[in-house]
Formats: structure tokens, C-alpha cells, sequence
């Protein structure tokens, strides 16, 4: 019988997936160093060591202990520069490739001074990975500590957007090449599927990060689930001895005041970390008016994290909890009316990590998490058109195993994990204005549901370098079930050529992608409750997401300073996914559409350091076309008559056709610095609902300056851009102990940017005006 042949094949999945569990980890595609330094008769020696990777922007002073032994975690995979100096002892340096999980061991004997040793290696041999069979744009800890958002908690998103190929739209969400919500975290090792924006989830306080590593193309087989794009965020670990600390204040425009404090222990191999941070804001998400009306946030939370060395084995446990509550900004009618909205996300979450070397060639580890997450929504009797309260949530379990090892020219990785989480959804509300919606719509509703959530995975995956060749292969088992039971197996493959004497890599890939529905309000839209909303439905259960993704790219150096990366792509999507709201609610959840393609190209010329000066100067052209009919979502009246007869074809609202960032960085003294900054983008689309456009009621809703930057004739937003400039401090510096100070001005024309306006999807959102802030950092 189908079910019973579903149900085996389920609990098989179900028992790979435990079986392994107590042998790995989560994601984690980094490795670690592990450096023994002695003298020629074999006595330890203490020693200043200095990390490099141009490619990674990782530059990481550390000690090496009277022990002579030191670990460096979270080493994003690259070519690294290491030099140690000792006294009476000759520098040395060294070049190290970091390839797999498997530690590296790098055993250095020190000459003494007198032997004159010429030092051969220098950053710029770290600039382009030989190794690499796609593009990946690092951000590292001085870009990440030199960042002030305008707007809290979007200061790690606002580094992504900066990326080539990245987009932000209303409130801060993130769009990847073309892709609606499939923005996947993996922060320590974590994957986080679900919608990390502002008005979604909580934020991660930047000042417990480190890096980042951003992905578009070639994706690992132990990726999934989401893959528009990959951001992986990696928290401090090489904390010095001894007893340090650190405190943030912010504060600026809109009344904005944000603080974090974080203080760290270490001792022998034991480290303890505890941080808390918090702020406040007149302006959190973007307004649809200039007048930013109702428009409040605060957010506070805290981690703390216990880790402790073993031999050949660590093990580290982190809890976290964070929870922001802001009101949800009005429109013009909205505001005369005296509507207010409040939404409070909370998150809490618990990992467990233990990590085991069974050889130099071969290595394990394990992890299971859980998170419990929670979003409500209430409005005021004044609210109109709709009065809406909503309270949704789940609790997510998390187990993965994974295996990796190293054996002569490969670098390979097997493992399996699995989601299983209870979703719950409960939506409330009592239309206020029936003039807006459709005749006969339903005045009432209250629904609830409660499903779980079970997802389960396994993949296999292989590193092959030979000569200046190198081939990464994978494979990738998927089960979904959720609302539907769907499976996928998804091959992954990249291939990379390396042209020594011209310092250029050129590569190629093509993944395979199975891409879940986003989870948001799901239950919702696949309600059968939800029938009587409107005379006229259409409720379509909606599928996981099926595509073929391709990139042809080079990455090059030129004069051992600058780095050029360029990249072509294309990607095609069956059940093209997308979002649209429930009546006037402002409750979003998954749509989805017949097909989609998304072509375009992608370059980013960057100076990571050249004297005095860094910065990069990025392009990016992306045209994306979807088709219906609708497969997948609820639709009501008018959406719904045509749904499934409608293959016409439409820009989506992420097609922004040309995209321009730039920043200079100048380092005038050791101590200071200056930096400009410049965005410009030609306009998302606009696709106004209902039929003809009402310039008389959109003037009621928006006003005249909001309209101004609409060119209707063309369907576009018009243009926007934005200059900016930044200057920093270091105003104290001794051993561990610190002050700096930094100042920041965005939009100095202070132009009236409009983000969406009023589109069929996405609404309206206007991006801050010209705005102040600044930041005091203290450290010991």
C-alpha cells in the first residue's frame, strides 16, 4: 500500500538520521590550525604569531603559550599567511592551506637570530584561492566592527547586501539573486531556514562575530533546504587568557541607542563568554510615508557559551535568548484613523557541540540544538481597513552527524542531519472597512492549526585537487513534510582551473536545488478554514521549490593588491516561490508560481589593503522574469478567478536591472581613518493590485513626495542612491586595553529612496532619510 511504502520509507530516513547523531556536527565548512613551536633542540618556545588570508579578510594576531602550542578555530577554508617572531629567534613564515574539518598541524623549529633568513612570503600569495571552484566574498572583523546600521539590528544584513548579486527590500529582508526568503543562516554551524529580517526574527548582535562568508554559487552537498544564498556567521573562539571585556554604545538619529556589553574568561582550556546587548528606536522597519509615524522599537537578549579543550576533542555548549518588540509603522489613513499595531518576536535557543580527531586524516563530530521561537500581532479597535491578532510559533529540533577525512588528493565528507518542529499558527480578524475588499468577503475570521514539521536529510560530498585542477562532486537526499510530502536527490558539481602565471582562477557550477517552502504563516494558506474568506478562492497546497542553478566566473589579481571577481549566471525554478498578504492584514505567507529565470552578471573589483588605502568598486545587472499559473498559496477575488488559466509573464519584484556600490577606506595614521561610501540601484517594479491606478487615493495613502519617485509609465520605482561617509578613532591603545570612537552619515543628499511602492506582493517601504550616529568601543 502508498501509505505504508511512505511511512518505511520515512522511518528509515528517521533512523539514519538518530543513528548518526551521536557521532557529528552541524554545518560547518571551516577548518582549524594547530601550531607546535620549538626550538632546534625540541624545548617549546613562547612566540608573537600573525594569521593572513587576503582572500578570507581574516588578519588574526594570537600568542603562542611557554607550552609552545596554540589552536585557531573557525578557519574559513583558503590559503593563509603565518609568521612567527621570538626573540633571539629568526622570523619565520610560512604559507598553509586549510581544506577540510581535519585539523592542519604545522610543527615549527626556529632558528636562532644570527642565521640571516630571507622572508619569501607576503599577503598578496593569500589573495585568490587556487582552490576554488566558485566565488565566496568574505567579510572579516574590521569591516564587520566599523559598521553602524541606521536602523537596528540590520547591521550583518546590511554587510550582506553589499555583496554582488544581494538585494534588500522592504524592512530589511534579504534577496539573493532573484530569490524570495531562501536566505539561509548558518551561524556557528546552525542553520537557521526560517526568515531572519527585522520584522521577522530577532537580530544577532554584531559584536560577537567575527566573519562572514556569503554564497550564491557551488553550494556544498551539506547545504539545503534554503539556497538563494548562503551567509555563514562565525562567532569569537581565540579569546586570550585571562579575564576581557568589551562595551559597545551607540546612538543617533530616530532616537536611537543601542548598547552591548561582553565579557570573556580563559583559562588553561577551559573559556567562558557572556554577552547581553540591547537597544532602542524610533524607526525599525521601513515606513510607506515620509512621516514614519508609530514607529518604535526595542530589542534586548543575551548568550553565553562554555567550551573546554580535551586532548583530541572539544566541546562547547551555547544559550541564547533575544526578543524585539516595535510597532508596526501606519500609513496617512491609517494614522488619522489612530491605528496601532504591536509585534514582539521572541527567540530561545540551546546548542550542544563536542568534536572528536580520530586521526590526522580523519574527524567527527556532533551537535543537536533546539529553538523555540515565537511571533505575535496585535491591533488596537482603531485599526483599519482590518483589526488583526495573530500568535505563531514553533519549536525546532536539530541533529546532524557528519564524518570528514583527508586521503591523498581528496577531501571528502559524509553526514546526515534532521529538523523535527511542532508548528502552531492562530490568526484573529474583524474587517473595519469594507469598502477595500471584495463584496461578500468574509467580515470574521478566527482559525488555528498545529503541525509538525519533519525534515530529514543525508549527503556525501569530495574535494578533488590535482596539479591546478580541482572538482568538488556531491550528492544530496532531501525529505520535506510539512504541508506535503515531497522527496529530491540533488547533485552538485564545480570544476576550477588555475592559471599560475597570470594569477587567474576560472570556474564553473552547476547545483541542483531542492528548496522548501518558508514556513511563515504556511499552515495559514493551506487551510481549508480559510475557503470562506471570499466568494471567489483559490488554495493550493504549496510544493518545494525545484531548480537548476549556473555560474561561469574568474577570480584574478592584479599588481598583488587588487582582486577581480566576475561571474555570469543563470538560474531556472519550478514552483518559483513568492509571498503576498491575507486581505490588508500585513500577515505575509509562501506563494508560489508556474517557473521563473533569473539571469545575470556580476563584478567586484576590491583592494583588501594597498597602503593606506581599501575598498571595492561592485556591478551588478540581473533581469528576472516568473510565469504563471500559480501553483502553490491562498488567492482571493480577482487573483483567484484567473490563477490557474494566467501563464503570462512578469518581472519579479526582486528585478532590479543595475546595481552600483562603492567604499574608500583611507588609514591616515595607525590610529584613524576616513571612509566613503556610495549606492545607487535603477528601481524595483511596480505592479499595482486592483486594476487602474487611483492617483487620488494613492496620494491620500503615501503622499506627493512618496509618488514623485514612481515612474509609472515605465513600472518602476524611480532610481535610488545614497553617499555616505565614516571616520573612526582609536583614541587609547595598551596591551588589551582600549578606547575608539566612530562617526557616520548616511544619505548625506538625504534623497527620498522609496524601496516597493504599492506592488502586487511587497507594498510600500521608504529607506531613512539623511541620518546621524555614532559609537563608542571599549575594551580590556
Amino acid at each position: 500500500m502508498p501509505g505504508n511504502n511512505s511511512a518505511t520509507k520515512f522511518c528509515l530516513l528517521a533512523a539514519m538520521v538518530f543513528s548518526v547523531a551521536p557521532l557529528a556536527w552541524a554545518q560547518h565548512a571551516r577548518g582549524e590550525l594547530h601550531v607546535e613551536v620549538h626550538d632546534s633542540q625540541g624545548t617549546a618556545v613562547a612566540a608573537a604569531a600573525e594569521l593572513v588570508s587576503e582572500a578570507n579578510q581574516l588578519h588574526r594576531t594570537f600568542q603562542i603559550a611557554t607550552d609552545g602550542r596554540s589552536t585557531l578555530q573557525d578557519l574559513p577554508f583558503g590559503i593563509y599567511r603565518l609568521s612567527l617572531t621570538a626573540e633571539n629567534f629568526a622570523p619565520w613564515d610560512k604559507l598553509v592551506e586549510i581544506r577540510s574539518e581535519v585539523p592542519v598541524r604545522v610543527v615549527v623549529i626556529l632558528g636562532v637570530a644570527t642565521v640571516t633568513t630571507e622572508v619569501q612570503v607576503n599577503d598578496s600569495a593569500t589573495l585568490v584561492d587556487p582552490s576554488s571552484t566558485g566565488t565566496i566574498y568574505s567579510i572579516g572583523r574590521q569591516s564587520i566592527g566599523e559598521e553602524i546600521s541606521t536602523q537596528p539590528g540590520r547591521g550583518l544584513s546590511d554587510l550582506v547586501n553589499e555583496q554582488p548579486g544581494w538585494l534588500t527590500e522592504a524592512n530589511g529582508i534579504l534577496h539573493p539573486r532573484g530569490s524570495e526568503y531562501d536566505v539561509q543562516y548558518v551561524f556557528d554551524g546552525l542553520p537557521l531556514t526560517q526568515n531572519r529580517s527585522p520584522a521577522f526574527a530577532p537580530a544577532f548582535d554584531a559584536d560577537e562575530v567575527e566573519s562572514m562568508r556569503v554564497l550564491t554559487a557551488s553550494f556544498p552537498a551539506e547545504y539545503g533546504r534554503k539556497l538563494g544564498g548562503i551567509v555563514e556567521v562565525t562567532t569569537t573562539k581565540d579569546v586570550p587568557s585571562g579575564l576581557h571585556g568589551q562595551f559597545d554604545a551607540e546612538g543617533g538619529s530616530f532616537s536611537t541607542v543601542t548598547g552591548s556589553a561582553a565579557v570573556s574568561y580563559s583559562a588553561g582550556k577551559n573559556r567562558i563568554s557572556v554577552i547581553g546587548d540591547g537597544f532602542h528606536s524610533q524607526r525599525y522597519l521601513d515606513p510607506p510615508v515620509l512621516e514614519n509615524f508609530t514607529h518604535r522599537g526595542n530589542a534586548g537578549g543575551y548568550s553565553a557559551s562554555f567550551e573546554r579543550d580535551f586532548s583530541e576533542d572539544r566541546l562547547r555548549v551555547t544559550v541564547t535568548h533575544n526578543e524585539v518588540r516595535f510597532l508596526v509603522p501606519n500609513e496617512l489613513i491609517q494614522q488619522v484613523s489612530g491605528q496601532r499595531q504591536d509585534i514582539t518576536n521572541g527567540e530561545t535557543a540551546g546548542q550542544i557541540f563536542f568534536q572528536h580527531t580520530i586521526s590526522p586524516d580523519l574527524f567527527l563530530s556532533f551537535s543537536g540544538s533546539v529553538r523555540d521561537a515565537s511571533a505575535t500581532l496585535t491591533s488596537n479597535p482603531l485599526a483599519t481597513p482590518v483589526i488583526v491578532s495573530q500568535n505563531r510559533g514553533y519549536r525546532e529540533g536539530y541533529v546532524r552527524g557528519d564524518i570528514a577525512g583527508h586521503r591523498g588528493h581528496h577531501d571528502w565528507k559524509a553526514g546526515a542531519d534532521g529538523i523535527f518542529s511542532p508548528v502552531h499558527e492562530a490568526l484573529e480578524y474583524t474587517i473595519t472597512d469594507p469598502a477595500q475588499f471584495d463584496p461578500g468577503a468574509k467580515q470574521q475570521l478566527q482559525f488555528a492549526d498545529r503541525r509538525w514539521d519533519i525534515e530529514p536529510s543525508a549527503y556525501a560530498q569530495d574535494q578533488w585537487h590535482r596539479g591546478n585542477w580541482n572538482v568538488s562532486a556531491g550528492l544530496r537526499f532531501d525529505h520535506y513534510g510539512l504541508v506535503v510530502k515531497e522527496s529530491a536527490v540533488s547533485p552538485r558539481v564545480g570544476v576550477a582551473r588555475y592559471v599560475s602565471s597570470l594569477n587567474l582562477l576560472i570556474h564553473a557550477s552547476y547545483d541542483r536545488v531542492f528548496q522548501t517552502p518558508a514556513m511563515e504563516n504556511l499552515l495559514l494558506a493551506s487551510s481549508p478554514q480559510l475557503n470562506s474568506v471570499d466568494p471567489v478562492v483559490l488554495r493550493l497546497a504549496v510544493q518545494p521549490a525545484r531548480a537548476n542553478y549556473y555560474e561561469i566566473g574568474i577570480t584574478k589579481s592584479f599588481f598583488g593588491n587588487l582582486r577581480l571577481d566576475a561571474n555570469v549566471f543563470r538560474r531556472d525554478f519550478h514552483n518559483y516561490s513568492d509571498d503576498d498578504t491575507l486581505l490588508d492584514t500585513g500577515v505575509s505567507f509562501p506563494i508560489a508560481f508556474a517557473k521563473a529565470r533569473i539571469a545575470g552578471e556580476e563584478a567586484r573589483l576590491a583592494a583588501p589593503r594597498w597602503g593606506h588605502f581599501s575598498g571595492y568598486l561592485s556591478y551588478a545587472n540581473q533581469s528576472g522574469i516568473g510565469q504563471g499559473p500559480i501553483t502553490g498559496g491562498l488567492f482571493l477575488g480577482d487573483k483567484a478567478t484567473s490563477g490557474l488559466t494566467d501563464t503570462s509573464k512578469f518581472a519579479v519584484s526582486q528585478d532590479q536591472r543595475n546595481t552600483f556600490r562603492a567604499r574608500v577606506r583611507y588609514e591616515a595614521t595607525k590610529r584613524t581613518w576616513l571612509a566613503f561610501g556610495a549606492e545607487y540601484g535603477s528601481g524595483l517594479p511596480v505592479q499595482i493590485d486592483n486594476g487602474p491606478i487611483d492617483l487620488t487615493f494613492l496620494l491620500s495613502q503615501y503622499g506627493s513626495a512618496i509618488i514623485n519617485q514612481v515612474d509609472f509609465s515605465k513600472g518602476r520605482v524611480r532610481p535610488n542612491y545614497s553617499l555616505d561617509v565614516a571616520a573612526g578613532a582609536e583614541m587609547y591603545h595598551k596591551e588589551q586595553r582600549s578606547a575608539a570612537f566612530q562617526v557616520q552619515v548616511e544619505n548625506l543628499t538625504d534623497h527620498v529612496n522609496v524601496i516597493n511602492f504599492a506592488s502586487l506582493f511587497s507594498g510600500t517601504a521608504v529607506a531613512a532619510p539623511r541620518s546621524v550616529s555614532a559609537r563608542l568601543k571599549l575594551t580590556f
